[in-house]
C-alpha cells in the first residue's frame, strides 16, 4: 500500500542574524491512510514546523514530500491552495473562527472557496454541525459559544469538504480537562466511524494517549515512533 503521507530526509532551516537555523533534520516518516497519530515534542522540538510542512502551509528547504502520490514541491502556490482546501482539514488551539460570523457561516467558508453552491452549503454545513452535536448552535457567534463549543465548529469546519486528512494543532491547549475529553473522543470518532487520517500534534501526554500511534520529535529529529498499547477509546 502506498503511504498517504512519505516524507524522506526532510530538512527545515530560516536565516537567523547572518546564519541558517535548522529546524528539523532530516525527518523520515510515512503515515497511511486512516491512522490516528499524535506528534509530541517539547517547545522547540520542531513539531509545529513538521505539522505546517505536512498540512502544507509551509516548505521544507530540502527533502521530498509526497502527498496523496503528488510530488508538493513542484506544486504551485494555487495547487497548494487546492490540495489544503479539497484534502486537508485544519483545527487549532485557537480556533480561528471568524468573530462576528455565525457558527454555520464559519463552517460554510471551506465549501465558499470550494465552488460549493449556496444549497448545497448550507446543507453540508449543517449536517456538519449537527454531527459534532450544535445542531441548536448553529446561528450562535463564537461569543455566545463555549470553549468546547467553538473547537466543535471549527471541527465541523474542517470536516465539511470530506476532507481525508485532519490536522488538529493543540486542539485543546484552551480547554479544561472535561472539554478536552469531549474533543478527543470526537476525534476518535471520526477516525474509527468515518476513516478520517488524523494528524495531532500536542505535548500533553493524556491527550496523545488518544492517538493509535506517537511519533516523538526532539531537537528536530524523530526520537521516537512507536505504536501506542495504552489508548485510550471512548466510552
Amino acid at each position: 500500500m502506498t503511504p498517504l503521507i512519505q516524507l524522506k530526509n526532510i530538512h527545515k532551516s530560516y536565516p537567523l542574524d547572518g546564519f541558517d537555523l535548522e529546524i528539523l533534520k532530516g525527518i523520515d516518516l510515512q503515515i497511511n491512510a486512516g491512522e490516528f497519530v499524535a506528534i509530541m515534542g517539547p517547545s522547540g522540538s520542531g513539531k509545529s514546523t513538521l505539522m505546517n510542512i505536512l498540512g502544507c502551509l509551509d516548505t521544507p528547504t530540502s527533502g521530498n514530500y509526497m502527498l496523496d502520490g503528488e510530488n508538493v514541491e513542484k506544486l504551485s502556490s494555487d495547487e497548494l491552495a487546492t490540495i489544503r482546501n479539497r484534502k486537508i482539514g485544519f483545527v487549532f488551539q485557537g480556533f480561528n473562527l471568524l468573530s462576528r460570523t455565525s457558527a454555520i457561516e464559519n463552517v460554510e467558508l471551506p465549501m465558499v472557496y470550494a465552488g460549493i453552491d449556496d444549497t448545497e452549503r448550507l446543507q453540508k454545513a449543517k449536517e456538519a454541525l449537527i454531527s459534532v452535536g450544535l445542531g441548536e448552535r448553529m446561528y450562535h457567534q463564537p461569543n455566545q459559544l463555549s470553549g468546547g463549543q467553538q473547537q466543535r465548529v471549527a471541527i465541523a469546519r474542517a470536516v465539511v469538504n470530506d476532507a481525508p486528512i485532519i490536522f488538529a494543532d493543540e486542539p485543546t491547549g484552551n480547554l479544561d480537562t472535561k472539554m478536552s475529553v469531549e474533543i478527543m473522543q470526537l476525534f476518535s470518532k471520526l477516525n474509527a466511524d468515518l476513516g478520517r487520517t488524523i494528524i495531532l500534534v500536542t505535548h500533553e501526554e493524556d491527550i496523545a494517549l488518544y492517538a493509535k500511534r506517537i511519533i516523538k520529535i526532539v531537537d528536530g529529529e524523530i526520537h521516537s515512533d512507536t505504536i501506542n498499547n495504552k489508548r485510550k477509546c471512548n466510552d
